[in-house]
């Protein structure tokens, strides 16, 4: 057959059931190609966006989500979504088009080594020479992206290739069984808990998979250690749990900052440096490490791991369950710990959340905000947090019961993420309400692509946090100097006629108590609704300051 027909049957032999892109003329022959797949192709309006909705989509289902884009300018477009998923492991393979082969080694039209460029960004990226090839180049291209830890992988398929004939075969995916841990270092790490006086779990990225949740919170429950979370460890442990401590990464003094100072030893499972350096929560690094993860721990002198578990999160989390099973359940010695010594940080921490809950100021503190969110989602439905200030507020405020129902970019932090990442969440679960927040920087980086969700119909609400201001920026430099901070003001379009223009719903708060009622109208729409939503910043340097008068022990 065609090498761009089987291309396709070979992403069809991968369960791949939606692309997201803007196509060009170098992949034409896919694009004709995938008419007659089972594959829905996601028109898209900017190559950025197909890369985030891919990114988000990979994310939840665990699946490759798949983006498209032609060469040249399409490739350096999908570029910052490409890495996103990258940093934050989200499983990806990104398909580009490349001018004919007769043509790459000279000057010529938006002729550019695509695939070079993406090589710092991606796990694996190859250019297919040879229609033969497909087979084994998709296959390679899934199996790189969805092994832990994920990323993104690409696939260059030039014009002159793709009309070419090949006699191969799809190759069928095949299941790959990760390594469990070594019975020595599950021994010891038994040995580092039984000892410890006041450790606690660092739940990160790679603790949301199912399985490795599930055995995070059976080891919290038969240890009785509390489990803080980082922003992309949100509900591992559920916030009802009371081993759940909620998140850290705020890079000032809060209350969970105590907890680690006094910690003895930190159980990290998981967590990827990139999220939050360990220098903000182990100034001194004294404090003991087991690391568990699908990788060796990174070296950082902050980092200080005494045993390194390199294996199958789940699988190292159950052999520790098992062996304290094997060693103290006779004994009725479980739990090891009582996890009622961590109610009084607990109890700080929940009280501290719930401060602003009956606020009735306007523009809207942000705490009230999410207070409102929160009560108005369900434990399954899935929030999307763009980047700026918002996303240090719904790091903090926002908890969750149940893992990945709340996905914040933090390895890459690429603002324009929220609008195209509940698109791909919309599409991976259908059947849950999917809430967008961002900033009105944020939102307007791609904004194009409220018009893709028109075309097709999605019900995702969007909340944009209107302050006119690049806020996070603004935050961090006023804390950095005394005040102070540089011209970071903007205008904004009136974004109620902005949604209509698109065809969509909107509506502009004026009130607060509009919000809960908002929310409510903005779910029943047919389409996707945009809510505006006046913030009052102000409360970013008033956090940062009482935070850092916190006076608060355990």
């Amino acid at each position: 057959m065609k090498a761009s027909d089987l291309f396709v049957r070979c992403l069809e032999a991968e369960g791949v059931t939606h692309i997201f892109g803007v196509p060009g003329e170098e992949n034409a022959d896919v694009m004709i190609s995938l008419m007659d797949s089972s594959i829905r192709f996601v028109l898209c309006r900017h190559e950025q966006a197909a890369a985030f909705a891919a990114d988000a989509f990979g994310r939840l289902t665990g699946k490759a989500g798949v983006c498209l884009g032609t060469l040249g300018p399409g490739a350096t477009n999908l570029v910052t979504g490409v890495a996103d998923a990258n940093m934050d492991r989200a499983p990806l393979v990104c398909i580009i088009g490349q001018g004919s082969t007769r043509r790459l080694h000279k000057e010529s039209h938006q002729n550019m080594d695509s695939v070079t460029m993406f090589g710092p960004i991606t796990k694996w990226a190859h250019t297919i020479w040879d229609p033969g090839t497909v087979p084994e180049v998709v296959r390679k291209a899934f199996k790189t992206a969805e092994a832990e830890k994920p990323g993104a992988t690409l696939v260059e398929l030039p014009e002159d290739v793709a009309k070419q004939e090949s006699d191969e075969p799809p190759m069928a995916p095949i299941r790959t069984r990760r390594p469990g841990a070594d019975h020595k270092v599950v021994r010891q790490a038994v040995d580092l808990i039984a000892e410890a006086k006041r450790p606690l779990i660092l739940a990160g990225n790679g603790a949301v998979r199912k399985r490795a949740a599930r055995q995070l919170r059976r080891l919290a429950h038969k240890a009785g250690i509390g489990v803080v979370n980082t922003f992309m460890g949100k509900g591992a442990v559920p916030m009802s749990d009371p081993h759940c401590l909620f998140t850290m990464g705020l890079q000032s003094r809060d209350y969970i900052n105590v907890a680690l100072d006094a910690a003895d030893l930190v159980v990290s499972v998981g967590y990827d440096l990139v999220e939050y350096a360990p220098s903000f929560w182990n100034h001194d690094r004294s404090t003991r490490i087991i690391h568990i993860d699908f990788e060796p721990a990174e070296i950082d002198s902050h980092y200080p791991v005494v045993l390194d578990i390199q294996a199958d999160i789940a699988d190292a989390l159950w052999q520790i369950n098992e062996a304290l099973n094997h060693r103290f359940d006779s004994s009725g010695s479980l739990p090891l710990f009582d996890i009622g010594e961590r109610r009084k940080l607990r109890d700080a921490i929940a009280c501290d959340l719930a401060m602003e809950k009956a606020d009735d100021s306007f523009p809207m503190k942000p705490q009230k905000i999410l207070w409102d969110v929160r009560r108005h989602l369900g434990p399954d439905d899935i929030l999307l947090s763009d980047v700026g200030a918002h996303k240090m507020w719904i790091a903090r405020y926002y908890q969750c019961e149940t893992a990945n129902t709340c996905l914040i970019s933090n390895g890459f932090c690429s603002m324009g993420f929220a609008l195209p990442g509940a698109m791909g969440a919309k599409l991976a679960h259908p059947d849950r309400r999917v809430l967008a927040i961002a900033g009105d920087a944020g939102f307007l980086m791609n904004v194009q692509d409220l018009e893709t969700l028109v075309r097709y119909r999605q019900n995702v609400v969007i909340m944009i946090w209107v302050d006119g201001a690049y806020g996070l920026i603004k935050w961090k430099q006023q804390n950095q100097f005394d005040g102070r901070h540089s011209e970071l003001s903007f205008d904004n379009p009136d974004f109620e006629l902005l949604a209509r223009s698109f065809g969509a719903w909107g509506k502009t708060l004026t009130a607060p108590d509009q919000l809960a009622g908002a929310l409510d109208e903005a779910f029943r729409q047919p389409g996707p609704a945009l809510l505006a939503v006046p913030v009052d910043y102000v409360e970013n340097v008033k956090l940062s300051t009482r935070l850092g008068n916190l006076n608060f022990s355990i």
